[in-house]
């Protein structure tokens, strides 16, 4: 009786102390991007800058208008994709799956290049919900495709066939567009959070306040759908059904992202590794949440490199994030493969 509030202090220590450094992280990439730049901004006046505006208008308007919303719209992304790789990862029982191989941001990256190409009249608060649409109808070719399979892994081999489509499909709408639209798709499907403004921060926060919390929603029932297949349903667990749920929200998480600054990869993959690496266990009412914080800090910290490495001139970060997760995607792999294991 007297070990499980000493194994509760325990599992509570070791979730605070990767909290805290990844918030620390959180902080200093912050401060350390905000500051960064032309105009660059002294760090002892930084804070007055922020909370008072007592600097020139110049750094007032760098501070507030260009560096804060491309952080925090960063925050928000990088979350997202976390609690989509947590979730897809322990739906899926596989490690290796991503919302790239589900033909989630393929979906979501079409509508919005054919909206791009076609020069359709959609506000920029309706671009989540064209995003949305089109993630959801990638992800509905993959269950409904999915259907005669058995298991998580023939619908990973699905949803990878469907994304190649979807892929085709894209490079063709492509080709069919002016040479400007080409411009524009080009920044935008490279993954990119320049330009970005408060717009696209207020635009995406209802979204990100709405979704996150469903997300959470599904943490225990994931946990024990770990378990394998036979042991959930002899739990009660409905799995196809909550597989079907899960990439249902999975799809919204991605394809808001989507809408806001293209398809950036690999972010939902690394993050929870991250954190299953740091905590030493499988329970994801651990792991999602520090998950969706790393989520966060990666994104912010990726895009710091994007904008500054080569500055002033500018690579976009899901380059940045594409370079990094395809390596630690191909040590996984490898890991996996050279291990026989069933991640």
């Amino acid at each position: 009786m007297r070990m499980e509030p000493q194994i509760s202090r325990m599992g509570r220590r070791s979730f605070l102390f990767p909290a805290v450094i990844l918030c620390s992280l959180l902080a200093g990439v912050a401060i350390f991007n905000i500051s960064s730049g032309s105009p660059e901004i002294p760090l002892q006046e930084l804070g007055s800058i922020i909370f008072q505006r007592t600097g020139t208008d110049l750094q007032n308007t760098v501070v507030w208008e260009m560096r804060i919303p491309r952080v925090l719209l960063g925050l928000l992304v990088g979350m997202m994709l976390g609690a989509a790789g947590t979730l897809m990862q322990a739906a899926m029982n596989n490690k290796l799956a991503g919302p790239e191989m589900l033909g989630v941001s393929s979906g979501a990256s079409l509508a919005m290049a054919a909206v791009t190409v076609l020069h359709l009249p959609v506000a920029l608060i309706m671009h989540p919900v064209i995003a949305l649409c089109g993630g959801l109808l990638g992800g509905l070719c993959v269950v409904l495709s999915a259907r005669g399979s058995r298991g998580a892994a023939g619908m990973l081999l699905i949803g990878m066939s469907v994304s190649a489509i979807l892929n085709g499909l894209l490079i063709v709408l492509i080709a069919l567009a002016t040479s400007n639209d080409v411009n524009l798709l080009y920044t935008y499907l490279l993954g990119s959070l320049a330009n970005r403004s408060w717009d696209h921060v207020l635009s995406m926060l209802p979204w990100t306040l709405i979704a996150l919390p469903v997300a959470f929603m599904f943490a225990r029932t994931l946990y024990l759908l770990q378990l394998g297949d036979e042991a959930a349903a002899g739990l009660g667990i409905k799995v196809l059904r909550v597989r079907v749920l899960v990439l249902g929200v999975c799809t919204g998480l991605v394809a808001i992202t989507v809408a806001q600054c293209g398809p950036i990869g690999y972010i939902a993959l690394i993050a929870p590794h991250i954190i299953r690496t740091l905590l030493g266990t499988a329970d994801l009412r651990q792991i999602l949440p520090l998950a969706v914080l790393a989520g966060g800090v990666l994104l912010v910290t990726a895009d710091t490199v994007a904008r500054l490495l080569f500055y002033p001139m500018e690579i976009p970060v899901g380059v940045w994030t594409t370079l990094l997760g395809g390596g630690v995607f191909l040590l996984l792999f490898l890991k996996r493969e050279g291990g026989g294991g069933n991640d």
